[in-house]
């Protein structure tokens, strides 16, 4: 696999009982940051996985029904932590985002699209299929707003599904098949199901080895250690409970084979504090 950079930038958080995340958990709200990452590619320059809170969420969640969702999972975002804002102190201005990847469609993984208006946008179909269906509280429920969706969206869009295959490394068992995002075996996008319609996860190569950034399929790294899923209701609620369970499995199934792989999942505290 051809190598590539990557840093991850905390963009957010929100508060929610730590129960409905991981059976077994504390009843007393915790913090789930948003995690976004920054890739720097060889050639493609600048690329994003996920874009984590924006202040684009609050004027999306102004609304009834779309306010349910800001009560469900009460966000912060600190001045100055927007995405954009951390690039630029990073040196890296919006438009000269090449791609941004989005894991799925869910507002605290998209909430930021409309700020890199010259990024080609990676997707899954399926997920935009979800996120068109049935009316505006059907899609709250989901965890999705449709006024995050840039107007020229799907004039920039490419899916997932229409990638080329190409085969995982055998450090990646049990998972075996990807879809090469760039044609260079680069950014091998990995679909992970169950936390939703469209939900995927992105297999690098970095100096360190191969990294793993699994967004939703778990909320922590606890429970891919422990195999450990969410509460029925709340798998339920979002997606399908059966195949996020076969997911997690499979995710720690892999960390069981090849500790030395690293895997990160958009929403866990200890990843984001880790160096």
């Amino acid at each position: 696999m051809r190598r590539v950079t990557l840093t991850r930038f905390r963009v957010g958080h929100c508060r929610h009982p730590q129960a409905m995340t991981i059976r077994g958990g504390r009843w007393a709200p915790v913090a789930f940051p948003a995690l976004a990452f920054l890739i720097r590619h060889p050639e493609e320059g600048a690329i994003l996985f996920d874009t984590g809170y924006d202040p684009a969420f609050w004027q999306a969640t102004r609304p009834f029904p779309e306010r349910l969702y800001r009560w469900a999972t009460p966000p912060v975002l600190p001045p100055g932590q927007a995405l954009a804002e951390q690039l630029a102190t990073a040196g890296v201005a919006p438009g000269e985002v090449r791609h941004l990847i989005l894991s799925h469609f869910h507002a605290d993984h998209m909430a930021g699209t409309h700020r890199f208006p010259n990024a080609t946008i990676h997707a899954a179909r399926a997920g935009w299929d979800a996120m068109c269906h049935g009316g505006r509280l059907a899609s709250v429920r989901r965890g999705m707003l449709r006024a995050l969706a840039p107007g020229d969206l799907l004039s920039r869009i490419r899916w997932f599904e229409d990638a080329a295959a190409i085969a995982l490394p055998a450090d990646c068992a049990p998972f075996a098949t990807a879809r090469d995002l760039l044609g260079d075996g680069s950014l091998r996008m990995v679909e992970l199901p169950g936390h939703c319609p469209g939900h995927w996860g992105l297999v690098t190569a970095q100096d360190a080895g191969l990294h793993f950034l699994v967004a939703d399929a778990a909320w922590s790294s606890a429970a891919i250690r422990t195999d450990t899923p969410p509460p029925w209701i709340t798998a339920t609620l979002l997606g399908d409970a059966a195949a996020g369970r076969a997911t997690l499995h499979d995710l720690h199934r892999l960390r069981t084979r090849n500790p030395d792989i690293r895997l990160t999942p958009s929403h866990c505290a200890e990843c984001a504090a880790a160096p």
